[in-house]
């Protein structure tokens, strides 16, 4: 998967041991908010291993497009979400201007033109109700 964002927060790296194997360990948590949206977005992903932090190199206020997997994982009966990238690219041409969801910018040249028609008033259509007929005892 993959989102393009500006990077909002960088977060302290975490480090520790690893009870399994004995070896050391190093992640770092990023938040990236979406833009291009007319409701941005935000995601926190993380970056495991302390030669891919080195690699990656993010900084705050970047905007780039970032390459992650989400996995699950359960801890004392409870689950969480792992969101973690493993690629960056930060060769992206972005415009910083919303455009309106679902709706392409609006063109007048990409119009057909249509005659025009006088203006009829619409007049509802009547219902058709069956009074003869009592066998049904339908409510509605």
């Amino acid at each position: 998967m993959e989102i393009t964002g500006k990077i909002i927060a960088v977060l302290e790296a975490r480090g520790g041991t690893s009870a399994r194997t004995g070896s050391p360990w190093k992640m770092q948590d990023y938040v990236l908010e979406t833009i291009n949206e007319q409701f941005p977005r935000r995601i926190c992903f993380n970056v495991f291993g302390e030669d891919k932090i080195a690699m990656m190199n993010i900084q705050l206020n970047e905007i780039m497009t970032v390459y992650f997997d989400i996995n699950a994982r359960e801890y004392q009966g409870r689950w969480f979400n792992d969101i973690r990238a493993w690629k960056v690219d930060r060769n992206i041409n972005v415009t910083p201007q919303p455009t309106p969801v679902g709706q392409p910018p609006f063109d007048p040249a990409q119009q057909p033109a249509q005659p025009a028609q006088p203006a009829q008033p619409a007049q509802p259509a009547a219902p058709a109700f069956n009074t003869q007929d009592e066998s049904e005892d339908l409510p509605f």
